[in-house]
């Protein structure tokens, strides 16, 4: 295969345009020796003759004009890399790659990608929905960059492999059946809900959120039903089966209401804020250890602030 210098074909290039050995010398500050000598190299590379004197000047043979048709899309492609390259250095192109749990995807993820895309829309965000366990797993695998989990499920903070980034602290509302003697009853504690029936996952965060919540209140939630979605929980909740902890970013698209007064609803379930107790589960972002100063990750990562940051603002309105 023909070996092909890209050096050598700048200064062809050039020749061209400024027309002399001497202009293209004093363009590319080099020496005319220089110049020739490189071009004579070229020519022998390529297998052909790129010059012929005219006069006391050279002219380019119509083999260099061939050689520089093709040389000029080869420039323009090392433009745009060039171009690419410049905006992954600052952060303004390349990948990163997103593992979140199911609430944060559409309360956190989808509005910071959605800023991304009109600030830096070269810069594509990859989103892969996954356990808050499991986050963790393909962050340390090298499979994501970025991981979206539970600070109660987290690795512990002097774990070097990891970062943490604190995002949020999302309220905890109870979901009680429409009708319920307590729906409506003002200052509602978790306390005054000891004797209920709960539905919560039979494993994982979301169960030890729960029983830390209602242990932290005084009393052992009896599991009534186990489910992990928020669909079925929500459903076995308004056919009256039991009541659950659900987090407000989960609720939130659902909610009919619910201000200060605490009382909020959706179909037959009724949602009440849990001023007096105030439980929380509190939302990290995770990194590999120093990727937080990438400036990629760092992007994704103001955006994902930016976005807890208003979701915490609707939240306390």
């Amino acid at each position: 295969m023909t070996e092909w210098d890209i050096k050598k074909l700048r200064i062809l290039r050039t020749l061209r345009d400024r027309g002399t050995v001497t202009a293209t010398a004093e363009a590319l500050l080099m020496t005319p020796s220089a110049v020739s000598q490189q071009l004579t190299n070229l020519s022998k590379q390529l297998g052909v003759r790129l010059l012929e004197a005219q006069g006391r000047r050279v002219r380019l043979t119509d083999a260099a004009h061939l050689v520089l048709r093709h040389a000029e899309a080869v420039f323009a492609q090392l433009e745009r890399a060039d171009a690419e390259l410049d905006g992954y250095l600052r952060g303004e192109a390349g990948r990163v790659r997103v593992a979140a749990f199911s609430t944060a995807v559409p309360a956190l993820v989808v509005p910071a990608v959605r800023h991304l895309r009109t600030a830096h829309p070269r810069l594509d965000v990859r989103i892969r929905e996954a356990e808050a366990a499991e986050a963790y797993e393909l962050l340390a695998a090298g499979e994501v960059d970025l991981a979206l989990s539970l600070a109660a499920h987290a690795p512990s903070a002097r774990d070097s492999r990891f970062g943490r980034v604190p995002l949020l602290a999302d309220p905890l509302d109870v979901a009680l059946p429409a009708g319920h003697p307590l729906a409506d009853a003002p200052g509602l504690r978790l306390a005054d809900l000891a004797a209920e029936p709960w539905i919560y996952g039979g494993s994982g965060p979301w169960s030890e959120i729960t029983t830390a919540a209602c242990e932290a209140a005084g009393f052992v939630p009896e599991q009534a039903h186990s489910a992990a979605g928020w669909t079925a929980i929500l459903a076995m909740v308004e056919a009256g089966m039991g009541i659950a902890l659900v987090p407000r970013m989960a609720s939130a698209e659902r909610r009919g209401g619910g201000g200060a007064g605490g009382v909020g609803g959706v179909g037959g379930v009724v949602m009440r804020v849990l001023s007096a107790d105030q439980p929380r589960r509190h939302v990290v972002a995770a990194v590999r250890g120093g990727a937080e100063e990438g400036p990629a990750v760092s992007r994704v990562l103001t955006a994902l602030r930016r976005a807890a940051a208003e979701r915490e603002t609707v939240q306390q309105n």
